[in-house]
């Protein structure tokens, strides 16, 4: 499968780095994207020439895990989009769109300059530019281009906004800018490095934008489940088993990123405090040149006791000069006036993935306040993200000297990572797991064949007299550094634990000392693997089997199989933001849903791909079926093809739009552990597998029974799914 770094998948990205590289001449552009194999972790760059065509149909679709399809799904947006740039653009006027993706945009502009005469080329002094840096997409333009009649009236570049030239690639400045470069943040995808860029060198003076304007603004909340997501510091000390992954007095050795993180908040309704009314924080004018630096203070009277656990932030867009047309992020609950002396401006919305609200974690347990208390909120924004700081917290010079002290071995962790490592309920699965293991037996050596450092402690911290060898395949010499960090405060030496500087995926007699591996373990966790499906952890199968030759008779490992389970559910949202595109405000995107993975309305005989999910993110969802077991993993035996199926009886009435899968840890032999990472364990993605067609379930004269079959491929580490009526 392509895989490219998350700025990537997510939408196209003008002044940002991009994990491939490009070689060009004035006859074909070249583009090496990375390519990684799921299952060992080894990747390979492969070529996409630009003149190359490539199936129709591909079996892979290279932009399926993106936001695009949801993104051009998203019916509001391209509403207003379109509704604006027909306010906007005039007949002769030279439209410049920068991060053009599949050329919507522009061929909205086309046809506005157009006036209607659809047969006739904008005159010279009247032009579109549509500028897009990432050649898969431009490939995938030209053949929207092309089947909407526009080929003609769109001047495509294959190169990055801060690429372009006047005079060379665009015979002069344009007089109106047309950009979608925003991600939940607003600024994460490179928006003021691009607008800066294009005030200096590629629009008129008082150039016209669309959009027009953004604001950004935000609310204090109080939420235990956010909480748990960032300070394992004070969640770990409740597990009272002795492991200590932040010891007293290192509380930033094992942190998240302070960053702002994407999240449909919305589905944290139930769980979240409101501590004050939504305040703005900063607003952005496109029509101008931004700074790439700005501070402001804000003073927030809070409307109930409770700490303030987390700030939730959106942003409103304004997309014409003189304010008539909107779109909002804002979570559904949130009614808003965009300005007082007009109506209320309601937010409630589709949902949709490829914009979510965002969080800022504030540290530790948080701030605690009292009703009608008055809250200092410091907020800067750089060129590429926005932070804030509370005044009774540690001001943030503070924070970085403390994280400069301890940056060399300092682990940064994903938010659910973070929670998984600080839920007691969890922790004592493991401790109980090996525990159960270790009875009777004195292990020698142990080998951890993944990155999880909770297991690299505990069975050093448990087998005094055994050598643990960690691979850590992800983390490496981060690993290495944390370990030593923290040995002290955990009982043991590192004399005693070893981590492989050369990382191999096939040991021999010298790399453990002559002794034979009496204990393999994983949890499995592979850092950097966690947004991917959850079939893609059957590494550790493939990883057991490349440590064959070093395994004792005996070996135990754990765990020792894994349980591919399936659930039949309604999913309406998420499968409205996946259905086949037609016509986009009278637009043609048929082309583009094979290689966008699209999953509804598909045509007979088409799959759409498996794709990961927290699900309980997914907007409206229901279980319609009991949970199945559909396969079974053993990992006592080498790795192999699996294939399984299962009934799915519906014992809910509802539409069925897709199964959600998942797979099931069972960590001991007597299965007296397993580790489910079903939907209802939120800090793991599930895989889903749209229907084309959504069925009625569960009423009489509807669908009653289905079969669901699954097979397993170790030489891709793919599982296909399949489903038929019974």
């Amino acid at each position: 499968m392509a895989f490219l770094l998350r700025h990537l998948l997510t939408r196209s990205k003008p002044n940002s780095f991009r994990p491939n590289r490009t070689m060009g001449s004035s006859a074909a552009q070249r583009l090496f994207q990375l390519k990684l194999d799921p299952l060992t972790g080894n990747s390979e760059w492969v070529v996409i020439d630009e003149q190359e065509q490539g199936p129709e149909n591909p079996s892979e679709p290279l932009l399926a895990t993106t936001s695009y399809l949801d993104m051009l799904n998203d019916s509001r947006r391209n509403r207003a989009f379109r509704e604006a740039i027909d306010k906007t653009v005039t007949k002769n006027c030279r439209v410049l769109d920068i991060g053009a993706g599949t050329g919507l945009l522009s061929m909205m502009v086309a046809r506005a300059m157009s006036s209607g005469d659809s047969g006739v080329s904008p005159c010279a002094e009247g032009m579109v530019t549509a500028c897009e840096s990432y050649l898969p997409m431009v490939k995938l333009m030209r053949k929207v281009l092309h089947l909407n009649g526009m080929g003609r009236k769109i001047n495509v570049i294959n190169k990055r906004s801060d690429e372009l030239n006047v005079g060379v690639d665009i015979p002069s400045r344009a007089d109106v800018l047309v950009s979608e470069i925003l991600d939940s943040e607003l600024l994460g995808e490179g928006l003021i490095p691009t607008l800066q860029h294009a005030h200096d060198k590629l629009l008129v003076e008082n150039a016209k934008t669309v959009p027009y304007r953004a604001a950004t603004y935000g609310q204090l909340v109080e939420s235990k489940f956010l909480w748990k997501l960032h300070d394992l510091y004070n969640n770990e000390v409740k597990a009272l088993d002795n492991i200590y992954l932040v010891p007293s007095g290192q509380e930033t050795i094992l942190s998240i990123k302070q960053q702002q993180y994407a999240m449909h908040c919305d589905a944290l309704k139930e769980e979240i405090k409101l501590l004050s009314e939504p305040f703005k924080i900063f607003e952005f004018d496109f029509s101008k040149r931004p700074d790439s630096h700005e501070e402001t203070e804000l003073h927030i009277k809070t409307t109930d006791n409770g700490s303030v656990q987390a700030v939730i932030s959106w942003w409103i867009l304004q997309l014409d000069c003189e304010g008539t047309i909107f779109y909002s992020t804002a979570p559904k609950s949130v009614p808003f006036n965009v300005n007082k002396s007009q109506t209320p401006f309601s937010s409630a919305r589709d949902w949709c993935d490829h914009w979510k609200q965002c969080v800022w974690f504030i540290p530790g347990k948080g701030i605690h306040v009292s009703k009608d208390e008055e809250v200092h909120l410091h907020a800067i924004h750089t060129d590429i993200s926005i932070s804030y700081n509370l005044k009774t917290q540690l001001p943030r010079t503070q924070i970085e000297q403390h994280d400069l002290l301890a940056k060399d071995s300092r682990l940064i962790l994903s938010p659910e990572r973070v929670a998984i490592y600080g839920d007691s309920e969890w922790r004592l699965s493991m401790l109980t797991a090996i525990k159960n293991t270790l009875l009777g037996k004195a292990p020698s050596l142990c080998v951890v064949a993944d990155d999880s450092i909770f297991l690299t402690i505990l069975v050093a911290h448990l087998m005094q007299i055994s050598h643990v060898i960690s691979l850590f395949p992800g983390l490496r010499d981060k690993g290495t550094q944390y370990l030593q960090a923290v040995a002290d405060a955990n009982g043991f030496s590192m004399d005693r634990v070893e981590v492989l500087q050369n990382w191999k995926t096939c040991l021999t007699m010298l790399d453990t000392h002559q002794k034979k591996v009496d204990l393999l373990i994983g949890e499995p966790f592979y850092y950097g693997n966690e947004g991917k499906l959850p079939w893609q952890n059957l590494r550790f199968w493939k990883d057991r089997t490349m440590l064959n030759s070093v395994l004792s008779e005996d070996v135990v490992i754990m765990p020792c199989k894994g349980i591919l389970r399936a659930c039949a559910m309604s999913l309406p949202d998420l499968w409205n933001s996946r259905r086949c595109l037609k016509k986009i405000e009278g637009l043609d995107h048929s082309v583009v849903n094979a290689t966008l993975g699209a999953c509804g309305d598909l045509p007979e005989a088409q799959e759409g791909p498996c794709l990961p999910y927290f699900v309980w993110q997914c907007g409206e969802i229901k279980e319609l079926s009991e949970i199945l077991r559909v396969m079974e993993f053993d990992f006592s035996k080498p790795i192999s093809p699996c294939t399984g199926k299962a009934k799915v009886e519906f014992i809910e009435t509802g539409i069925c739009h897709g199964f959600v899968l998942w797979i099931d840890w069972v960590m001991d032999a007597e299965s007296c552990t397993v580790l489910a990472t079903g939907p209802v364990h939120r800090y793991w993605k599930q895989g889903v597998k749209l229907l084309s067609k959504p069925i009625s379930v569960g009423l009489l004269g509807s669908e009653r029974t289905r079969e669901i079959e699954a097979s397993f491929d170790p030489s891709s580490g793919e599982i296909m799914v399949k489903h038929c009526l019974l």
